[in-house]
């Protein structure tokens, strides 16, 4: 079977092709979906077991990145998104789409209530960072998508990257609760993130963000040291991990 995934796209989402193909080739079903359409007839998420917000520059960034997104989604969306997850429903938001989660309050989400507990803010560098960077997964966490993932180089390319907590009590709880999916590791940390925090999830483990982009990596070619053998395994198994989840809810 194949898990029909919703990739939004549209209002300045430039990542949704990519997204698409790696959700193809992890054995899913994916539709490419305008986020306006989605907000007119939310009743279409039930007919999908994934949905994906993908990276890009949604409305310009101009309020901040991901914000438009967010409160769109709040207004139009939650009560569908909220049935949706309840119901075995996965979702993925990556770097912009990441920044939308976290804004709209679905992620981390601990007490249910869609409170804003983290964000994404400007680099700590003051600088668009573009390049790849080395990414740990928390294997063993509560993220259906991370589970046995080996860490690799992936690519990073992001202005309002820095993850931090609303306060130090925040930050200790979404650690204590498991919600921690991804850390830069090596000791890089492209953007200052508190406690190189790269991405998380909610406490289902179906709702995950990270900022890096697994989908620019599928195939080893797409590496930076293409010319030469890598041991870094493409993004294409924490999107397979992903596809098994949506089929093992179904």
């Amino acid at each position: 079977m194949e898990p029909k995934a919703l990739v939004l796209a549209g209002y300045g989402f430039n990542a949704d092709a990519e997204l698409a193909e790696a959700l193809r080739l992890a054995g899913a079903a994916p539709e490419r979906l305008h986020l306006a359409d989605l907000a007119a007839d939310p009743s279409l998420l039930g007919k999908a077991r994934i949905l994906a917000f993908p990276g890009g520059f949604s409305f310009g960034d101009h309020l901040g990145s991901g914000q438009v997104v967010a409160l769109l989604c709040r207004r139009t969306l939650r009560p569908a998104l909220e049935r949706f997850v309840a119901d075995g429903g996965l979702v993925i938001g990556v770097c912009n789409g990441f920044q939308a989660l976290v804004r709209m309050g679905i992620l981390p989400n601990r007490d249910g209530r869609w409170g804003r507990e983290v964000s994404l803010i400007q680099n700590e560098s003051g600088r668009f960072v573009d390049a790849w960077y080395p990414v740990a997964f928390e294997g063993k966490g509560r993220c259906a998508w991370t589970k046995g993932l080996s860490g690799r180089l992936l690519p990073v390319r992001h202005g309002e990257g820095r993850f931090v907590a609303r306060d130090a009590a925040a930050l200790d709880a979404i650690e204590a609760e498991g919600l921690v999916a991804a850390r830069y590791s090596s000791g890089e940390n492209p953007n200052g993130s508190e406690r190189a925090i790269a991405g998380i999830c909610d406490p289902s483990g179906r709702v995950f963000g990270l900022m890096p982009h697994p989908e620019a990596f599928l195939v080893r070619e797409n590496h930076p040291s293409r010319r030469h053998p890598s041991r870094d395994d493409p993004g294409i198994d924490l999107f397979e991990n992903g596809v098994r989840a949506a089929r093992d809810a179904t």
